[in-house]
């Protein structure tokens, strides 16, 4: 009666796990399919597992564990899917093929329970081992680990327990003596047969979940366009090192620049083209500054580079590098002919107890003195006490430009 409890139970939790992997079926996440026929062929097999004794042992038997099999597989199936990894549908196919025959062979040949326990022990521990090696080894590309180490941890626990079941049952089969109550034993190894769904199937939730988190925060985080920073997360970002820089004493330090006759592009070669030449800018940008540094689209044609731990002298020379790297032809795409752009640069290094917005606004002023002076320059943006000295001795457009500032 307990084990015929425990198998209508488990199935009543696949169907609400059913429910749950449907609602993620609309983002598309790959494995979900597999893991929700997987959870129907459990739902489909524990009732015919249950019947036993009521049904002809070949559907309560050989079928259902086929079923099962074919569940637990499937359930493997979903989490390579879901990891981007390869799947052998022949080699899957050949052991369930295998473990059904033996299982046959252990049921009209020898039959044995114990045999057949072990059979299927074997299976299954098998096949939650490799889902907990495949779960392991994305460990370190993980959107968020603990969902994978519960996966992973979750497999490698079943196929212990099952590798253990198959021993016992073994044993029992050789008439070899168990120092153990074989009663308990049996229902706690029956309890673990009937978990294993339910069990994978909350760590696949809690993976594609994890995953759906992953790709809103770098939706929100990010340009839909270019892949660079949103103007949102720059700001935060910004903030974040602005405290950082304060704490430690360091430096921090700005680029702010855009397409010169942007406009000029788009009217004559349409907006696709602009597009491609705002991708190409951040591709180029991104290989040129450290993994440290943030690229961001700030809006338009409009980007910002932000340089922790680097002062007035060094971002001149990140400026520098950035303008004659972007001083470059891009071919068209779907043509053979280049498009040639450049760029203005306004540099800024943040002064004791300033906002981030106002060392933007420094380095926009000095963006506005580049494209005043041709276009294609980087220019230092004056400092505080400079821009006051300079204030009533030169036109406004001229404050933020001297001699030495333009590189």
């Amino acid at each position: 009666m307990l084990n015929l409890s425990l198998m209508l139970v488990t199935a009543a939790f696949s169907a609400v796990m059913l429910l749950v992997l449907s609602s993620l079926s609309r983002i598309g996440a790959e494995g979900i399919r597999a893991w929700s026929q997987a959870n129907w062929m459990a739902v489909v097999a524990l009732p015919l597992f249950a019947a036993r004794g009521f049904i002809p042992d070949l559907l309560s038997i050989e079928l259902a564990n086929t079923v099962y099999m074919t569940a637990i597989t499937m359930m493997l199936v979903g989490f390579r899917r879901h990891l981007g990894q390869a799947i052998s549908g022949p080699a899957l196919l050949s052991c369930i093929g295998l473990a059904l025959a033996t299982l046959m062979v252990f049921h009209y040949g020898v039959d044995s329970f114990h045999l057949r326990v072990v059979d299927m022990s074997l299976y299954h521990g098998g096949v939650c081992l490799a889902l907990g090696l495949s779960v392991r080894g994305a460990l370190p590309d993980a959107p968020q680990r603990y969902p994978y180490r519960f996966t992973a941890i979750t497999a490698f626990y079943l196929a212990f327990g099952h590798g253990v079941r198959g021993l016992v049952s073994l044993a029992q089969a050789a008439d070899i003596p168990v120092f153990f109550d074989v009663t308990t034993w049996n229902v706690i190894f029956f309890s673990l047969g009937t978990i294993t769904m339910p069990s994978l199937t909350l760590g696949a939730v809690m993976m594609a979940n994890a995953g759906i988190i992953a790709k809103t925060s770098y939706a929100a985080d990010h340009d839909y366009l270019t892949g660079a920073w949103s103007r949102r997360a720059f700001f935060e970002l910004a903030e974040r090192e602005r405290a950082r820089t304060l704490r430690a004493g360091s430096d921090l330090s700005v680029l702010l620049f855009d397409v010169d006759h942007f406009k000029r592009i788009n009217d004559k070669l349409g907006h696709a083209v602009g597009d491609h030449v705002l991708v190409d800018i951040v591709r180029r940008t991104e290989q040129l500054v450290r993994q440290v540094d943030y690229c961001a689209r700030l809006g338009g044609e409009e980007f910002a580079v932000l340089l922790p731990d680097s002062n007035i002298a060094t971002s001149i020379v990140v400026a520098e590098r950035l303008r004659e790297a972007l001083d470059r032809s891009m071919r068209i795409p779907g043509s053979d002919e280049e498009l040639a752009y450049t760029v203005s640069i306004g540099i800024a290094c943040l002064e004791p107890n300033e906002t981030i917005t106002a060392l933007l606004r420094r380095a926009d002023r000095a963006l506005y003195v580049a494209k005043a002076a041709g276009r294609n320059k980087a220019i230092r943006a004056l400092a505080t006490h400079e821009a006051e000295k300079a204030d009533g001795a030169a036109p406004a457009a001229n404050q933020a430009l001297s001699a030495d500032n333009q590189l």
